[in-house]
């Protein structure tokens, strides 16, 4: 799970203006990222042109997934991340980012904005935070812990199903035991079978 890019765009009438942006272009080739920057930074103005205002969205790129919201004042944010990083985590930075951009930068200074005079400093720190989804997002965090537990709980009924299925077969196989034995062993057995798992 990796976050390639996180930018901040203003949604104007004909073209997006890319206010802020952060990469982490460190998975790809030296002589690779700044093409790879400029495909994001492009990508990214298009998908925010392409979208209408008050919308999420999600579009899938190669093997890379774009996810962008556009705010109803115009603003929108894009995060490029592999398939496997979780929409839900990015929607949730994409909000966040939004938000607190929105806070520090006057309105004012979003049409005509670029990236060396909108001061918000605030877009790197955001990208390596989110970079694992489950230490930025406590949802994230809580269901990673509860998937754990059921494997474990899985795991857990397994083997007492495995044992109770070979005392079966001992008592079975037991010439030893009389029948008033083997009537009793079967009476408790039905008696202690309140739940069964299905």
């Amino acid at each position: 799970m990796k976050l390639y890019s996180l930018s901040i765009l203003y949604k104007g009438a004909t073209k997006a203006n890319l206010l802020k942006a952060a990469y982490d272009l460190s998975s790809f080739s030296f002589f690779q990222r700044s093409s790879v920057q400029e495909f994001m930074t492009f990508t990214s103005a298009l998908i925010v042109e392409r979208t209408s205002q008050g919308t999420r969205a999600s579009v899938k790129e190669q093997e890379y997934l774009c996810h962008v919201y556009v705010r109803n004042d115009n603003l929108g944010a894009v995060v490029i991340a592999d398939t496997e990083y979780p929409q839900r985590v990015c929607f949730t930075l994409l909000d966040k980012v939004l938000e607190e951009f929105s806070r520090q930068v006057d309105s004012i200074d979003w049409p005509s904005g670029n990236a060396e005079t909108i001061n918000y400093k605030a877009l790197d720190i955001h990208l390596s935070k989110y970079q694992n989804p489950r230490e930025a997002d406590a949802m994230s965090k809580v269901q990673a812990e509860l998937d754990e537990t059921k494997i474990i709980l899985h795991n857990t009924m397994e083997s007492l199903l495995e044992r109770g299925e070979k005392l079966d077969d001992l008592v079975a196989k037991s010439e030893h035991l009389g029948n008033q034995s083997k009537a009793f062993y079967k009476t408790a057995r039905k008696q202690n079978s309140c739940c069964e798992i299905m």
